[in-house]
């Protein structure tokens, strides 16, 4: 069942979207003993593909330091707690590659 509520999770996410991820992290601390914890990764979505598949997956953007940084989450994904929406840009395409080089800001619609 918790393929199903990752799969709930995305739903709704868009291209264009500005999305927060919450991902399960699992660590060693020094002393050897086994720590999880929440990492948030906020970003740009780029592209969403493969529809409901069960290797459908979403592309998410953001800038860290100066340097761009991708993740693709599977949209199955157990470890993905809760992905929150920020912010929706207009666009008009389905894949967004080209905003990798682009330096203009997109203009903003209200999230619906």
């Amino acid at each position: 069942m918790a393929q199903s509520a990752t799969k709930d999770a995305f739903e709704g996410v868009v291209p264009g979207m500005t999305i927060r991820v919450h991902q399960k992290i699992r660590e060693m601390n020094p002393k050897g003993e086994e720590k999880e914890r929440i990492q948030v990764f906020e970003g740009f979505v780029l592209q969403r593909k493969g529809g409901l598949s069960p290797s459908a997956t979403v592309t998410v953007r953001k800038i860290s330091s100066g340097v761009g940084v991708e993740k693709i989450f599977p949209i199955y994904l157990p470890s993905v707690t809760k992905v929150e929406k920020v912010k929706q840009a207009i666009v008009r395409r389905a894949k967004l590659a080209y905003t990798r080089k682009f330096k203009k800001k997109l203009k903003e619609k209200p999230l619906a």
